[in-house]
């Protein structure tokens, strides 16, 4: 019998059962190879550039895009995630983005990287969503967040591993294997497929609404909250994907061009050991958010990584670079963890898939300027001065949250 302290709820995985464990492990997995395809793309842009002759501004035009297609595909598979079922949706797009990733190995031109890279972008933006939506209906609501962000953890896990593959593969057989290596998630599909149940609330309420209906239901009936979701998750993405998808290139880049001036190796390392500080941002929000709410939660973790951004791009010296680093990854990406217990208390079941996946991908593809506004600063002014810009995004969504949203706290799933 498990012994807890009185007055304290027990820990979040105590008496957890099999299909919860299986629904856990099926969103970490698809989320954590969601996350190493999207981002080996910014671990080879220096390479994949000079093979395929284009400039930064072209690269960051590429991020962008596929950040764009996300939106597509966040809105049809979240319809698919309501119609036909969380895990379904989940395989879909799995399988999907690994095979886009696949074919960004075999381009000849920055067009057909481009069209490649789309496709990954629409397969991506409907992980997310089933993931989220699978783990939020089958877990109990007090530990929604703590369970939600380990989930989000995967995150850093999955950054850490774009890293890695690029670091081993790009020496040996250059930057189109490093994207072959990115069909493999696909083998994680099976048995997510084969173990992970549908959630019973999903079952027991599930309806058979069109997609236009479903959009139609969100915008009509769910006008506030949507549209508060939408601005604050793509100031704070705006944020986000400006600031990572362009590190790997800064810590790259010559320090008389305003870079750091770091190797593959130093830089990967670096990397690597700056998904510590994202892990621990990721699971310190669930607990933060559970413990004190989600809007003062959101709040705190927005205001510090505007606060540490300008520290980062001040900073030359590796070891100290380092260490701001990790912290400005704990801040910079932990408020992730936040997305998926609010929206899930923000919508009701029959619409949740689809409500998740356009606020969650809608604001994605809007954060595509970031990448690609970022990309045009640092070949006009450095890409220190580009990196700088991400500091008003994140005040932004902090201002949003503070005035706009609701708190949602313990809210029981509609």
């Amino acid at each position: 019998m498990t012994q807890t302290t009185p007055g304290r709820a027990p820990a979040w995985y105590r008496g957890a059962t099999k299909d919860q464990w299986r629904t856990f492990t099926g969103a970490y997995l698809g989320w954590m190879l969601d996350v190493m395809d999207l981002m080996l793309f910014a671990m080879v842009i220096s390479d994949v550039s000079a093979d395929l002759d284009f400039d930064q501004s072209a690269a960051g035009f590429v991020a962008s895009a596929a950040l764009v297609a996300t939106a597509v595909g966040g809105l049809f598979f979240g319809f698919i995630a309501d119609r036909f079922g969380r895990t379904r949706s989940m395989v879909f797009s799995i399988v999907g983005y690994s095979a886009g990733t696949l074919l960004c190995g075999f381009s000849t031109s920055l067009t057909m990287l481009l069209v490649f890279r789309v496709v990954v972008g629409v397969c991506l933006g409907g992980e997310w969503s089933a993931g989220t939506a699978l783990v939020s209906e089958t877990w109990p609501e007090r530990h929604r967040g703590k369970v939600l962000a380990w989930v989000q953890s995967a995150f850093g896990v999955g950054y850490a591993l774009a890293a890695l593959v690029a670091a081993i593969v790009l020496p040996i057989g250059g930057w189109r294997w490093v994207f072959f290596v990115g069909v493999l998630p696909a083998l994680s599909a099976l048995w997510i497929r084969r173990h992970t149940p549908e959630p019973k609330m999903w079952l027991e309420r599930r309806e058979r609404v069109s997609l236009g209906g479903a959009v139609r239901t969100l915008l009509t009936e769910h006008t506030r909250p949507f549209a508060v979701a939408m601005t604050f998750t793509s100031f704070a993405m705006l944020g986000y994907w400006g600031l990572f998808t362009w590190i790997p290139t800064y810590l790259a880049t010559p320090v008389e061009d305003g870079g750091v001036g770091m190797d593959l190796v130093h830089s990967t390392t670096w990397l690597v050991l700056m998904q510590v500080g994202a892990v621990i941002g990721f699971v310190s929000f669930g607990y933060v958010a559970d413990r004190i709410g989600r809007k003062l939660a959101f709040i705190t973790y927005f205001v510090l990584a505007a606060a540490l951004v300008p520290v980062f791009v001040s900073v030359n010296r590796p070891a100290v670079l380092l260490v701001v680093g990790i912290v400005v990854s704990l801040f910079g990406t932990g408020f992730y963890s936040g997305f998926g217990p609010a929206f899930a208390e923000l919508f009701p079941t029959h619409i949740r898939g689809t409500a998740q996946g356009v606020v969650y991908n809608g604001s994605r593809a809007i954060s595509a300027a970031g990448p690609a506004t970022i990309g045009v600063v640092a070949d006009r002014f450095g890409a220190s001065a580009g990196l700088g810009i991400t500091t008003a995004f994140f005040v932004l969504a902090a201002l949003t949250v503070a005035v706009l949203l609701p708190e949602t706290r313990g809210k029981a799933l509609a």
